[in-house]
């Protein structure tokens, strides 16, 4: 079997943080985030990279970046282009928001031929996390009962949300035996209170409960190139609803891909659990927190004292 690859979504520009979040420095040595998965990716045995950019930001990006990519790792790079359409479709001319994480994954779909890993780029996994995702995709089959194989790495809820805003995640349901059931993408939750959590799918007309230990998905899901296939086949269904009924923010999401997946028995999805705590910066409020956490780890040896070569 073909060594499982790194898939990086990073077209995003931040829009809630405020400017190209995926190069600011948050480690004590000048890391960005994005350094620490590179690290830990390729610690765990990944060995090409594929970053999903927008054009936009390629020279900035490669610059900081490219020029980061730990010893024995290649890099590529491919761009989500809002423009990148089935055949017989054309982008609405006000639309500036890309189509989503399904859409942006699928910009990989002419050069990722193997088993594969999907990120953000502006997330903290923890070194264990990929560790667990590339040893299952290492020695699983492909398919499982004439289904394709996926993984994803869950991380508990109240783990991942932050005291300054909202954030965006899919809500998990999984069966006794940690197979994935579905996912939810909850694009507005908060917290509420020191342990509880609401979201609201009504800009805040009215709020619901969400259990904190609630398992969700932090886009580190592990995939074989059917989904790929899957993914780009099923777009101009969402296209033809979405061009009816929300043609200038609707999103074509990674997890509802999959869950749709699920619920049509082409795939089944093993849920992993990992060791480590989940950090990112959605608000700029976020950086000092996340920069203590880094530098703990830093101090303590989990990581080399620079990552910056």
């Amino acid at each position: 079997m073909e060594k499982p690859i790194l898939v990086v979504m990073a077209a995003g520009m931040g829009s809630r943080y405020g400017g190209l979040k995926q190069i600011d420095p948050v480690g004590p040595g000048g890391e960005i985030i994005i350094d620490y998965s590179l690290y830990d990716a390729r610690k765990a045995g990944f060995e090409t990279v594929v970053f999903i950019i927008k054009k936009e930001i390629e020279q900035d990006f490669k610059s900081t970046v490219g020029r980061r990519i730990p010893r024995g790792m290649k890099a590529e790079y491919v761009f989500q282009d809002i423009n990148d359409l089935p055949e017989g479709f054309c982008a609405p001319e006000e639309r500036q928001k890309p189509w989503g994480t399904a859409h942006a994954v699928c910009a990989a779909r002419n050069i990722v031929n193997s088993p594969f890993v999907v990120i953000n780029a502006d997330d903290y996994y923890g070194a264990d996390a990929f560790k667990v995702i590339f040893d299952y995709l290492s020695h699983s089959p492909a398919t499982q009962d004439g289904k394709a194989n996926f993984a994803m790495v869950a991380y508990e809820l109240e783990n991942t949300l932050t005291e300054n805003g909202y954030v965006s995640r899919g809500v998990c349901r999984t069966d006794a035996n940690d197979m994935l059931l579905s996912v939810t993408e909850l694009t507005k939750i908060e917290k509420d209170g020191d342990w509880g959590a609401k979201y609201t799918t009504d800009d805040g007309a009215t709020w619901h409960e969400l259990d904190p230990e609630s398992l969700v998905s932090m886009n580190l899901w592990g995939f074989t190139p059917e989904f790929l296939h899957r993914a780009w086949n099923g777009f101009p269904d969402f296209l033809r609803t979405t061009l009816a009924e929300n043609p200038l923010k609707g999103e074509y999401y990674l997890p509802s891909v999959v869950t749709q997946m699920i619920d049509s028995r082409r795939a089944c999805v093993k849920v992993l659990h990992c060791a480590d705590k989940w950090y990112g910066v959605t608000y700029k409020e976020d950086k000092p927190m996340v920069q203590k956490a880094l530098k703990h780890m830093h101090d303590i040896g989990t990581y080399p004292s620079s990552l910056i070569k």
